[in-house]
């Protein structure tokens, strides 16, 4: 497991987004940044999950967090720039950006993978997050010390049978990770890097290997201390690189 222990007061007064944080990994680390002190925006699909995680927040006394309900696969390029404004109207500026919300799709040989299915898992797992980059790419400058953070996957650092789209739509993710990272070097106060999480207790890992025992894998919340790390300040300086949570 990733050493690093958080203090309690890493994240106070930032401001960060985190996508698919209506349950899994994304819930998780949406609570961890709150616990330390991080407003924390909520972005997912499903209204009820991200209110859920929003009332677990609020009844642990963190500050009080946002809900985005946001559809990645439906979103228009004018409601990306919508999103954006609102977070300015509202906050000013972002400190972070945690890509966490993507979809598996079918695992089969590319042969036999509909172009429908391919398309499907690259517009989640790699269009909009682009979008998202790139739309808040300026409330990111705005902030003093600000960290974007994707994730990756050991299919997305070496091409492996039958992950067919999501193998590819993550060594697309390492791609426009490194890609920005080279950009903001040296011109911003914006750093980029990718987590992969290795095998954890999600419904995702349970959909990729429906044979394997959930509890021989980590909980999300074991696996946090890289995802702190990287959002707060002991990570400046810190980028284009990747990391595993494991």
């Amino acid at each position: 497991m990733f050493d690093y222990s958080a203090r309690p007061d890493l994240l106070q007064g930032r401001v960060i987004l985190v996508t698919g944080a209506g349950r899994g990994i994304g819930a998780a680390a949406a609570k961890a940044y709150a616990a330390h002190g991080a407003t924390v925006l909520l972005l997912g699909k499903t209204e009820a999950n991200l209110t859920q995680v929003y009332d677990e927040i609020e009844a642990a006394g963190h500050p009080q967090p946002a809900v985005i309900p946001f559809n990645l696969e439906t979103a228009l390029p004018h409601q990306y720039d919508e999103l954006a404004a609102m977070i300015e109207t509202e906050f000013g500026h972002l400190d972070g950006l945690l890509h966490n919300a993507s979809i598996i799709g079918p695992r089969t040989p590319l042969e036999q993978l509909s172009g429908e299915n391919f398309m499907r898992v690259m517009h989640i797992n790699v269009n909009a997050m682009f979008m998202l980059t790139s739309t808040l790419l300026p409330l990111l400058k705005l902030s003093k010390d600000a960290s974007v953070v994707f994730t990756s996957s050991s299919v997305g650092r070496k091409g492996r049978a039958y992950w067919g789209a999501y193998g590819v739509s993550k060594f697309a993710t390492e791609g426009l990770m490194q890609t920005l990272a080279d950009e903001v070097d040296s011109v911003a106060a914006v750093r980029s890097n990718s987590i992969n999480p290795g095998a954890t207790r999600t419904s995702m890992r349970a959909q990729a290997y429906p044979g394997e025992n959930p509890l021989d894998n980590p909980t999300p919340e074991a696996i946090m201390p890289v995802y702190l790390y990287l959002m707060g300040p002991d990570s400046t300086g810190v980028n284009g690189q990747a990391f595993n949570a494991q």
